[in-house]
């Protein structure tokens, strides 16, 4: 099946690379139907020059320890140009639901464009993956006497030993060095490896849409790292999954509850979203695209919970010409306005079907205090698709 993946786990310390193989079930291969047409890889990597790293950190069982563990969490890079270049992006950034963070987006507002990757991992490192990214672009000489770098997070405390701080400076750095193009590994990575998302299990996910815009093909590419949403309110292509497995795979309690279990609600969490595009846009143009990640989870029955932080980053990789130093007038391309529609309606559709390859691709997962989160159960979600009259024909 085409759209198969790998989840290849490299030994020393866990960790994971961000290429995949054939054994990774995704969406399509299950008979969900989707709009538009997929690029090659089905991934962001289909934008030209994009490439994606991971860090998984995998370790213990049983009884909480903080520092010990158990620990399930990780780090994700997303290099808009890859690990060479040392050209900026024009982006944008926007939230449906602020309940989070996402680095540098201040800076990013007031100039419209990004250096260096974007990152994601858990809340609680967010620091030390800042601080991490700016050693590299230090290290690697990129342009500028200081920086402000994109990192994002969503919350992996419920599975993970999350005020342990085992996210070190060597994984951030370990994901950007390690990151590649080409078909992107999906499920319990990166920084997705701790994560739920729909009462199941969540995680790390990607999609890409093809469009033609005046004889011209375009590729729109998205990640996400899920982390959000009530069991009752999921719906795949239309159906109500979620309603019809509300009473089962539920996650079991841990043997000690902690704040974590106690003080969140079920809808609680975040969703990370990364757009990536090739087409030349500007940055208010970019912002309007990243706007567009909420509608992908409303397309999933998500209703925007008070404690959840999705925040959306959209770049281009067009004009390769921002890294002017110095000054001077430079010149640069955008799509009108008028042609942004086909592109909008690209970034909802990957955005959707991203989520729910994350849905398919993660695996049930037992962290810290015996607590268990389950997978989404591929032949019930067929046949709820086939109840529903939305299984794809075969």
């Amino acid at each position: 099946m085409r759209y198969r993946r790998l989840a290849g786990l490299i030994a020393a310390g866990m960790m994971m690379a961000g290429a995949a193989s054939a054994d990774t079930v995704r969406a399509r291969d299950l008979g969900v139907p989707f709009a538009g047409t997929p690029g090659a890889y089905n991934a962001i990597t289909d934008v030209a020059g994009v490439e994606v790293g991971y860090v998984s950190l995998i370790s213990g069982e049983g009884k909480l320890e903080r520092g010990k563990g158990p620990v399930r969490t990780g780090v994700t890079a997303v290099l808009p140009r890859g690990k060479e270049s040392r050209t900026p992006v024009y982006a944008g950034w926007d939230t449906s639901n602020a309940a989070g963070e996402m680095t540098g987006t201040v800076w990013l507002e007031e100039r419209g464009l990004f250096d260096g990757p974007v990152m994601i991992t858990n809340t609680h490192s967010v620091g030390v993956v800042r601080d991490a990214v700016v050693k590299w672009l230090a290290d690697v000489n990129w342009p500028g006497a200081w920086f402000a770098p994109i990192v994002a997070e969503t919350y992996d405390g419920r599975l993970n030993d999350i005020n342990g701080f085992h996210v070190k400076t060597e994984h951030a750095i370990r994901a950007i060095e390690t990151a590649a193009s080409g078909p992107v590994a999906e499920g319990n990575v990166g920084g997705g490896v701790g994560m739920q998302c729909f009462g199941f299990k969540g995680g790390t996910g990607t999609a890409s849409r093809v469009v033609e815009v005046d004889g011209k093909a375009y590729t729109v590419g998205v990640l996400v790292q899920c982390n959000f949403g009530m069991r009752e309110w999921l719906r795949v292509a239309g159906a109500p999954v979620g309603e019809d497995l509300a009473k089962k795979y539920l996650a079991e309690k841990p043997a000690v509850e902690t704040a974590a279990h106690t003080m969140m609600g079920p809808a609680d969490g975040s969703i990370i979203v990364v757009m990536a595009t090739d087409v030349p846009m500007l940055p208010h143009q970019l912002k309007r695209l990243a706007k567009r990640a909420a509608a992908g989870m409303g397309r999933m029955g998500d209703a925007g919970s008070d404690g959840s932080g999705d925040i959306f980053v959209a770049f281009s990789t067009a004009n390769g010409n921002l890294a002017s130093v110095g000054g001077g007038v430079i010149s640069v391309e955008t799509l009108s306005n008028e042609k942004l529609t086909p592109i909008f309606e690209a970034a909802t559709q990957a955005t959707e079907e991203a989520i729910t390859n994350v849905l398919v691709a993660a695996e049930t997962m037992t962290g810290a205090n015996g607590y268990k989160v389950h997978r989404l159960p591929h032949a019930e979600l067929r046949a709820i698709l086939k109840k529903y009259g939305r299984l794809a024909a075969e």
